[in-house]
């Protein structure tokens, strides 16, 4: 069986190569150290290795993220193990969702991955129902969450906007105060503003929601 990594960590890529061909797999390791790597490049490059098996890591690090190869993928008939450092619940379901059949935290051991590999090889299934159905679950969860969050963002005034997006750059209120010119009352009123809108208690939490939703502020 053909088995395809997709890892940018080459020493663990390499390690994971060797111990996966002694048990008589044939093993391709994808470089993603190279200059001007991109997705695109990466799957052309899985697809020619023709395996059977994507070991496929979550971060790709300036390449992107490993959850946008899991679709085309699994469309060109690859079976998709996710390897990640998260623990988020929710990202594991937004792999599963996308065609991974198995998620392992890369904490897991070499002999749970080979495992997960003779399993692969051997046509049986990689995850119950139940643990799949969780994971989903905690994907759409997440989804709507952030979705509730945007929209709570589109409720901010123009200057709210841009005291909030201070706030992510890790300004404090005296610092927002003299860069608008105006008074600390008035830069905390907009704050007290600000985390009534999103319905939060502090401002950590706004800051914390605001990236959870990726959001970008409008420029100045």
């Amino acid at each position: 069986m053909r088995i395809t990594i997709i890892d940018r960590h080459a020493l663990l890529a390499n390690c994971v190569a060797l111990v996966l061909e002694g048990e008589g797999y044939v093993v391709t390791s994808l470089p993603l150290d190279r200059p001007h790597t991109s997705l695109a490049t990466v799957l052309g490059a899985a697809l020619d290795s023709a395996g059977r098996l994507v070991l496929l890591e979550h971060d790709l690090g300036t390449t992107d993220n490993g959850l946008r190869l899991i679709a085309p993928l699994t469309a060109a008939g690859g079976i998709v193990v996710l390897l990640t450092d998260s623990v988020d619940q929710a990202q594991w379901g937004e792999a599963v969702r996308c065609g991974a059949q198995e998620v392992l935290h890369k904490s897991c051991s070499l002999d749970q991955l080979v495992h997960t590999v003779h399993r692969v090889r051997e046509g049986r299934p990689l995850m119950n129902r139940e643990r799949r159905t969780l994971l989903i679950e905690a994907s759409v969860a997440d989804q709507h969450e952030v979705r509730a969050i945007r929209l709570r963002l589109e409720r901010l005034t123009p200057r709210e906007t841009q005291v909030l997006a201070a706030l992510m750059n890790g300004e404090v209120v005296h610092e927002i105060a003299r860069t608008a010119v105006v008074s600390e009352a008035t830069v905390r009123s907009q704050v007290k503003s600000i985390l009534c809108k999103l319905e939060l208690r502090s401002q950590i939490a706004a800051v914390g929601a605001a990236y959870r939703a990726a959001w970008d502020p409008p420029a100045a």
